[in-house]
């Protein structure tokens, strides 16, 4: 589906960044542009709503074994 683009100022923004960055295109500049939006939108979220998103993938994988040492691990992973 194309992109038309009907505002000359977003036209004229959508050359600059075409020129800027290079890109074979303005709907690949404009590709670009959005993702980092994209991007930098989600980091812009509270750690609280960040940590909840790892916490629920953290316990998708199941329940942590109560027999695991920690200790015993690392030192057969750095062979001490």
């Amino acid at each position: 589906m194309p992109l038309y683009i009907r505002d000359d100022e977003v036209d004229a923004l959508a050359t600059k960044l075409q020129r800027e960055t290079n890109a074979p295109s303005k709907t690949e500049a404009v590709r670009i542009a959005l993702l980092h939006e994209l991007e930098r939108n989600r980091a812009r979220k509270p750690p609280r709503g960040r940590i909840a998103l790892l916490q629920a993938q953290s316990a998708a994988l199941g329940p942590s074994d109560p027999n695991f040492d920690m200790k015993a691990f690392m030192d057969q992973m750095w062979e001490d």
